[in-house]
């Protein structure tokens, strides 16, 4: 997001997200993958350039 000059108020105020969904994304918590789809779009990228699977042991 850095990259792209996105900001989460951004997010918020341009691209309609809501507050909730931001504060996940920046506490590591859960989010849907229609947000994730989202995400891509407005970061012209992959889910995998966003979400990493780490195997618990």
């Amino acid at each position: 997001m850095k990259d792209r000059k996105i900001t989460t108020y951004k997010l918020i105020k341009d691209y309609e997200f809501n507050a909730r969904t931001v504060n996940n994304l920046r506490h590591d918590l859960s989010i849907t993958m229609v947000t994730l789809g989202k995400l891509c779009e407005i970061l012209n990228c992959a889910p995998n350039d966003i979400v990493e699977f780490i195997k618990e042991s």
